[in-house]
């Protein structure tokens, strides 16, 4: 039986490949050729990440008792500048909709409102309260810095990531 580790990477391999041959209407000659995870990251856009992940990243699809142990260990594994462009990506959209970053320190029990200064676990806390209570602000994070998602291993995350991508990449004639 496969590894959950081992079922990620395939799917991360299928989708590199562009490989969609689950889809009836597509063949993999239809579609680009990414090398790896980062070279999908680098060659699409925020907008196409967003289509991408759609509804996917959801609570009712992921419930946040799966995510959030995912959501630790993979912020826990992304380079540190990465994390503090993540969480100030949170912060900017929680802003946006009049929750200060202050209160949710406090809210939260983050050792800081400072994205620059935010240690893994504080990341991680406010992904997951992002997550479970705003999963819009979520996945348009996650659309704008996708390093995040390589390091996702759940088998549950990592096929419905998969299904996404191969439904996007399908769709691209």
């Amino acid at each position: 039986m496969a590894t959950s580790e081992d079922y990620k990477r395939q799917i991360m391999k299928d989708l590199a490949k562009g490989d969609v041959e689950s889809l009836d209407d597509t063949t993999a000659e239809s579609t680009a050729e990414y090398q790896n995870f980062d070279d999908f990251a680098q060659r699409t856009t925020p907008d196409q990440r967003r289509h991408l992940f759609g509804r996917s990243l959801h609570p009712d699809h992921i419930p946040t008792s799966q995510m959030e142990p995912e959501l630790q260990q993979a912020i826990a594994q992304i380079k540190p500048n990465e994390r503090d462009d993540v969480a100030r990506a949170f912060f900017k959209h929680l802003k946006e909709r009049k929750l200060d970053d202050k209160h949710l320190e406090q809210q939260l029990g983050l050792s800081t409102h400072h994205a620059s200064r935010m240690s893994a676990d504080d990341v991680s806390k406010l992904a997951s309260f992002v997550y479970h209570n705003h999963p819009d602000i979520f996945r348009e994070v996650l659309a704008e810095q996708p390093g995040i998602i390589k390091f996702l291993s759940n088998p549950v995350v990592a096929g419905i990531l998969g299904i996404a991508a191969a439904k996007w990449l399908g769709g691209r004639k």
